[in-house]
């Protein structure tokens, strides 16, 4: 993924999956505008400098998700990597788990958020009552639109 703006997407409207390893969190493939539609894994790895003090290690745990990722055996995902578009929040533990136990996680979480896109939920982790869902305008605030000439008999209206 390439820029703040699908990343804020994502954290938006996606769906978390946890694991003691990293946090998951996705939603469903879309192509970005102009581009043709080929459905496919779009993962961002997110490494923070709280989470890993070292530049050199916070590397470390991304080229190790990135090869864990490319190389997942087809029997812990059969149908490959689902259609989406996702972001890997890495923790500590990605350095020090076993490789076949990250590649396993990872197949866990990518099919449980899978699963929970396929079963077409309206509310894909986004919170409800958010403003712009229509329900209130933007800092909650009810606002009405007044129009000086249908103004009601007992109110004040300037005439010119």
């Amino acid at each position: 993924m390439r820029g703040e703006r699908e990343f804020r997407k994502v954290r938006a409207h996606g769906a978390a999956v946890r694991d003691p390893l990293f946090t998951l969190r996705l939603t469903d493939y879309r192509p970005r505008h102009g581009e043709r539609w080929r459905p496919r894994a779009v993962i961002g790895l997110v490494v923070s400098k709280k989470t890993l003090k070292h530049a050199v290690k916070r590397n470390r745990a991304r080229r190790r998700v990135r090869e864990a990722l490319r190389t997942m055996p087809p029997e812990l995902l059969p149908g490959g990597l689902p259609a989406c578009r996702a972001i890997l929040m890495l923790n500590p533990g990605v350095l020090t788990a076993p490789f076949a136990e990250l590649q396993a996680a990872l197949a866990r979480a990518l099919d449980r958020g899978a699963a929970g896109l396929k079963k077409g939920s309206k509310n894909r982790g986004g919170k409800p009552g958010r403003p712009g869902d229509g329900n209130r305008s933007a800092g909650g605030r009810v606002s009405a639109e007044v129009n000086p000439t249908s103004a009601s008999p007992g109110s004040p209206v300037e005439k010119s």
